[in-house]
């Protein structure tokens, strides 16, 4: 007597291409949220990576700004060399001759280049006698040089061929930013960029009733680099590519203020 017989069966050629179809739209989700995944994640880096550049960047400008101006003659004994002393704590060009400020530029008005908007000359001791520090933007690189200090020598002329690249894709002065990035720019940040450009450096001077804006009316007479108290650094940044997702600039902006402690020139 035989036992009962069992019949097997197989998936149908339909059934394999409905779990195919299936599988297919698993990988597909699954291969879409790693690539959005790896997106997030260049954009996060690039961010981070320019943020850590701009944040060493302005730490270092702040920390020259705070000790311009050091060690100023009355600190000796008996007149010296000056180049062994800070005759200002802010160097300028033209007429700059280390000794004599009767002729000072007035910011804003007749300081031509420096100190300007985009352009910037410390002098004080950097550790290893006294030095001019020089922070210039050209085009979307902010440059920095220390050279140092010569009797009677000119600020401008001695760093110029010193400067070297500091900060990249620095986006601060719009105008001289390639025509369709400027256009990018101030339609992404239109309340970034209201006035076309943000200047670097912005000055306040010691007047007789107080700290006030060096361009601003009250500070008229006062407004000579001998007289800059505080300096506002604004420092905007571009990542290299754009957000890897909207294809949208990455910009950031870190702001900070420089105090000169040094009163005594």
């Amino acid at each position: 007597m035989s036992g009962p017989t069992q019949s097997s069966r197989g998936f149908t050629i339909l059934e394999l291409m409905v779990a195919m179809a299936i599988f297919m739209v698993i990988c597909a989700a699954m291969f879409g949220l790693l690539q959005l995944s790896q997106q997030k994640y260049s954009s996060e880096t690039q961010m981070s990576g320019s943020f850590q550049e701009a944040r060493l960047g302005i730490d270092q400008i702040l920390r020259d700004i705070n000790i311009s101006g050091y060690p100023s003659q009355a600190m000796f004994s008996k007149p010296i060399s000056s180049a062994s002393y800070a005759v200002s704590p802010f160097a300028w060009d033209p007429g700059y001759n280390g000794v004599d400020l009767s002729g000072a530029c007035q910011v804003g008005v007749s300081c031509d280049p420096i100190p300007s908007g985009f352009d910037l000359i410390v002098e004080t001791n950097f550790g290893s006698g006294v030095s001019w520090i020089r922070y210039q933007l050209n085009g979307t690189t902010l440059l920095r040089a220390v050279v140092p200090k010569t009797v009677n020598g000119d600020p401008a002329s001695a760093t110029l061929s010193a400067l070297t690249p500091f900060v990249e894709n620095v986006m601060n002065n719009v105008p001289v930013v390639s025509g369709s990035l400027a256009a990018q720019i101030t339609a992404q940040h239109p309340m970034m960029f209201q006035n076309g450009s943000v200047p670097l450096f912005q000055y306040s001077c010691s007047t007789p009733s107080g700290t006030q804006p060096c361009t601003s009316p009250t500070a008229a007479g006062y407004n000579q680099p001998q007289n800059i108290r505080d300096i506002d650094v604004t420092l905007i940044v571009k990542t290299p590519q754009g957000d890897m997702q909207t294809q949208s600039l990455q910009l950031m902006e870190l702001t900070g203020r420089g105090h000169r402690s040094n009163p005594a020139n």
